[in-house]
């Protein structure tokens, strides 16, 4: 509980708010970065790259997802 509440207070002094077309930082990136921190080969630049890839797909799914959902309500 200690780790997830030092995950929470993490994302929720997040300072940078997400760039456009990207989800804020959640709890289990901000986990998966840090413990690609500690990795024996630390590659950060791939690293960011793939976080900064997946939150872009993850915004991008959210607002097909509710596009089409409107699509099927009318």
């Amino acid at each position: 509980m200690l780790a997830y509440a030092f995950l929470a207070t993490t994302r929720a002094r997040e300072t940078n708010p997400a760039e456009p077309g990207m989800i804020p930082l959640t709890c289990n990136e901000i986990r998966h970065l840090l413990v690609s921190a500690i990795a024996p080969d630390p590659d950060w630049r791939h690293r960011i790259r793939w976080s900064r890839w997946r939150r872009r797909h993850q915004a991008t799914a959210k607002r097909l997802h509710y596009q089409r959902q409107g699509a099927l309500a009318a």
